[in-house]
């Protein structure tokens, strides 16, 4: 029986050492062949029709134009973003499927505790697209019209005046909770579902003060409709040059930026990781797209592989601190 298990051990090492050259002539094949060959799938983990799903269009239009083949813009929303993100993570590691995400990306594993992926190490840094800004905006009638005219009228007034976001969890939730713990203030939150209905609410004054990305505020801060009063970001915004930074007013923890970038999952080859980067960076620099991306209210960036893993890395660990800090967990 020995010399039989043994004979059987060997034939069945004999077999996979035979398998070995053929794997590696298939993975280098798969990866000698040109790149790309076939239609790329650019998943969007939000619904169609927002400022992600407009900006990975206008790049897969331009990416079509150059390596002549089709772009499929497949949005996956759910799940505050992580169903579209998990479908990517699992995805096949040939650089056909890529993620076009934003900054909920390395602040989601925080908040849902089982989230069933590594925000960094399952994923392939390709570029940092754009960045844009969340700002503290209040409604026309709002008596205070500054931030320290603000935090001494919400002090005067405990629990009086509530302050919305688009959504538990999302960046504007965690901004106003930082903003309470930073300034000592008592006051609810009130979740919308989105930026549109945060918005209009906001500008009818049904809520005062509101946390909101700048994109979705511009049209209503350009008709007076918003009054905006602190912007988030390390700098003023080309965007609203006017607005001061919470860091202006001596609050912290409001430096980090947020972003919309593409990733593909772990394991893709390094030279189809960097020639998306290339066409990426191209292409946010051309004239017309950076127009349109600024008429989205974004920033064009198009930064390198390494420079957007950095940005990813220094961020997740910040809004890790800071959710972990101001106590939010979503299930």
């Amino acid at each position: 029986m020995q010399h039989r298990s043994a004979r059987l051990r060997a034939a069945v090492a004999a077999m996979l050492l035979a398998a070995i050259p053929a794997a590696v002539s298939a993975a280098e094949s798969a990866s000698a062949e040109p790149y790309p060959s076939r239609p790329l799938t650019i998943v969007v983990p939000s619904v169609a029709g927002n400022v992600n799903d407009a900006v990975a269009r206008l790049i897969g239009q331009e990416l079509t134009k150059t390596w002549g083949q089709p772009v499929i813009v497949d949005n996956k929303p759910g799940a505050g973003a992580t169903t579209g993100t998990k479908y990517v993570a699992r995805a096949a590691k040939d650089g056909y499927t890529a993620l076009l995400t934003f900054t909920a990306h390395v602040q989601n594993p925080t908040l849902y505790p089982r989230i069933g992926y590594d925000p960094i190490t399952d994923f392939a840094a390709v570029s940092e697209v754009a960045n844009s800004s969340s700002i503290l905006a209040v409604s026309p009638d709002f008596p205070a019209r500054s931030l320290p005219a603000l935090v001494a009228l919400v002090k005067a007034n405990p629990g009086k005046y509530p302050y919305g976001s688009y959504g538990a969890g999302t960046t504007g939730h965690i901004m106003g909770e930082l903003f309470k713990r930073e300034a000592g203030l008592e006051m609810d939150h009130v979740a919308y579902k989105g930026g549109a209905p945060l918005a209009t609410d906001l500008a009818a004054g049904h809520v005062k003060i509101g946390f909101i990305a700048v994109g979705t505020a511009m049209p209503l801060l350009k008709g007076g409709k918003l009054i905006p009063l602190a912007i988030t970001g390390r700098e003023r915004s080309a965007l609203l040059p006017g607005v001061p930074t919470f860091g202006e007013a001596g609050y912290k923890g409001f430096e980090p930026e947020t972003w919309m970038g593409l990733l593909f999952p772990a394991g893709v080859p390094k030279a189809r990781v960097d020639a998306l980067s290339r066409e990426v960076a191209r292409i946010v620099r051309l004239p017309e797209i950076a127009k349109k991306m600024q008429d989205l209210n974004l920033v064009p960036v198009g930064g390198t592989p390494e420079a957007f893993a950095a940005v990813m890395k220094n961020d997740r660990d910040k809004w890790s601190r800071i959710i972990s800090d101001v106590g939010i967990t979503l299930e």
